[in-house]
Parts: structure tokens; C-alpha cells; sequence
């Protein structure tokens, strides 16, 4: 039996360069979120997020995710949480103060400048989850799936021109058009059975039906000195529906571990990537 040690790594390396020392197929699923588009300055060399244009940025993602997809078993599962960023005028915050509540600062960073696309009007909504998503699927990805991350505690904002933003995107990947997806353990109760045919009796007590694709979960207050923290409950769907028990889960922006510490407790490997030394410290803290 693997030691906690054996089944917990993180790996303080640029995420390109380790990768190339893992096997092809070894790893089942991919659950991780990536810096936001320049939001944070983590004050590393060679972190991603601070590119000059979107598209620059979309593109050093897609060169990641064709590493992952190399080391993914055949059946395997790529999951993205993903945000957006809106364009700024260059004179002013505008809705830039908006998007730094997304990833609130800390010690280990600091905002960045308003973001300034020339090829972009002021103020628009630059689009960058579904840049990535048809990007990934052009290089080979099978996009099976836009989750709706719905947040019933977003963080209040005082723009008037637009909805308070409450959601952030999970995009679910796979390597081939057939992969291991468990619905089973994503099935969530349902209010009665009305003959659909995606609700059964489970064992003849209750109700259970498919999990819908709006998944509302609560942001998750987190202590630690790393603020781009996504929900554990929210980590643990995608790592149960994309794994079995010990099968390996792979995070390529480690962070502080939220996947690694969901994978351990539902009993599977994690390997995890992290080129900012406190983060991986925060995350051995975590586990």
C-alpha cells in the first residue's frame, strides 16, 4: 500500500519540462484551474497569465494541454475551470476592479494592470474561457461538455451597466470519443419520479436523477496565503466522475492543492505541477 508520500507529489517545475518525464498514458483525468488571464502577478519566472494578448495566452495553454493529453490514458478527462477578464480602456480600473475579487492579492502576488486589448473595445468582455475551449478542440480535444460553475455567494460588485457575475466555467475534455465518465456518482437526488428518463428509484427509497449541467456551489472561504482557491466540493465532481479508486489525478497548476486534497480523500494518486514554492508548501500544509 502507497505511503501518503508515495500518492502526494507535487513537483516544483515548470509544468512543460515535467511533464516530458512522465509516461504516456499513466495518468486517468486532469482536474485543474490555470492563472486568469493577466490578473496576478506571482512574481515567477515563466508563469502564464501575463501575456501580451489573449491570444498569446491561449495559445502557451493549448501547448500545456497537449503535454496532458500525451500522458492521458486513452479513456482519459481534461477539466478546466476557467474565468473570465473584461478589456480596459487603459485609463482608467474600469471592470478590472471586478475581476481582481475573482483572485483576491496576497503576499505571494500583486494585481496587475488593467487589461488593454488593442484589438478590443473598452469594456468588452474579452471571451477568454470559450477561446481556450475552441482552441483545445481545434488541436485535437474532444469538447464534450460546458459546466456553469453557478456561485450563490459571488462577490458583490457595484457596476450598474450590467448582472452581477456569478458564475465561472468547468469545460470537461476528452482524449477519445469514448472515455471513463462514472454519472453514477455524479447523480444527485431528484424532487420525485416523473417517468424522465434520467431519474430512477436508487434501491427503491429515493429518487436519484443524472446531475444537470449548472452545478451551484458555494465559493469556499480559504485562510491560506493563496487566493485563486476553488471549491472542494466542486474539485471532488470532477475527480470522481474522471477516476476510479487508485488512479492517478493530475493538477498542472497545483496551487494550494485543492485537487490533490480531494484526490487523497476519495482514495486515488496525485500528482500535481507548481512553479511558486510557497504555494506547494501551502498545499503539503493542506494535506
Amino acid at each position: 500500500m502507497k505511503t501518503t508520500e508515495e500518492k502526494y507529489i507535487v513537483f516544483h517545475r515548470n509544468v512543460l519540462d515535467g511533464l516530458s518525464e512522465i509516461h504516456d498514458k499513466s495518468v486517468q483525468t486532469c482536474v485543474t484551474s490555470p492563472p486568469y488571464y493577466n490578473l496576478r502577478d506571482y512574481g515567477v519566472e515563466g508563469q502564464i497569465g501575463l501575456e501580451a494578448t489573449p491570444e498569446e495566452y491561449i495559445q502557451n495553454l493549448v501547448q500545456v494541454f497537449r503535454h496532458v493529453r500525451r500522458v492521458l490514458k486513452d479513456d482519459g478527462t481534461l477539466w478546466i475551470v476557467i474565468g473570465d477578464s473584461y478589456n480596459g480602456s487603459g485609463k482608467a480600473k474600469g471592470d478590472k476592479n471586478i475581476d481582481k475579487f475573482l483572485q483576491r492579492s496576497n503576499k505571494s502576488s500583486h494585481s496587475t494592470k488593467p487589461t488593454k486589448v488593442s484589438s478590443l473595445k473598452s469594456r468588452d468582455l474579452i471571451g477568454i474561457p470559450w477561446m481556450l475551449a475552441f482552441a483545445l478542440r481545434a488541436d485535437g480535444w474532444y469538447l464534450r461538455q460546458d459546466i456553469i460553475w453557478s456561485k450563490p455567494n459571488p462577490m458583490p460588485e457595484s457596476v450598474k451597466n450590467r448582472c452581477t457575475k456569478s458564475h465561472e466555467y468547468v469545460f470537461l475534455l476528452s482524449k477519445s470519443p469514448k472515455y471513463y465518465f462514472d454519472y453514477e456518482a455524479l447523480e444527485e437526488p431528484a424532487t420525485g419520479y416523473d417517468n424522465r428518463k434520467d431519474i430512477v428509484m436508487k434501491e427503491f427509497v429515493y429518487p436519484v436523477r443524472r446531475k444537470r449541467s449548472v452545478w451551484t456551489i458555494p465559493t469556499q472561504p480559504f485562510k491560506g496565503a493563496h487566493f485563486a482557491v476553488f471549491p472542494e466540493s466542486l474539485a471532488e465532481l470532477c475527480v470522481i466522475a474522471g477516476s476510479k479508486e487508485g488512479d492517478v489525478v493530475l493538477d498542472v497548476f497545483s496551487g494550494a492543492a485543492t485537487t490533490g486534497k480531494v484526490a487523497l480523500q476519495n482514495n486515488r494518486i496525485y500528482r500535481g505541477y507548481e512553479i511558486n514554492a510557497d504555494f506547494i508548501e501551502i498545499g503539503k500544509n493542506r494535506i
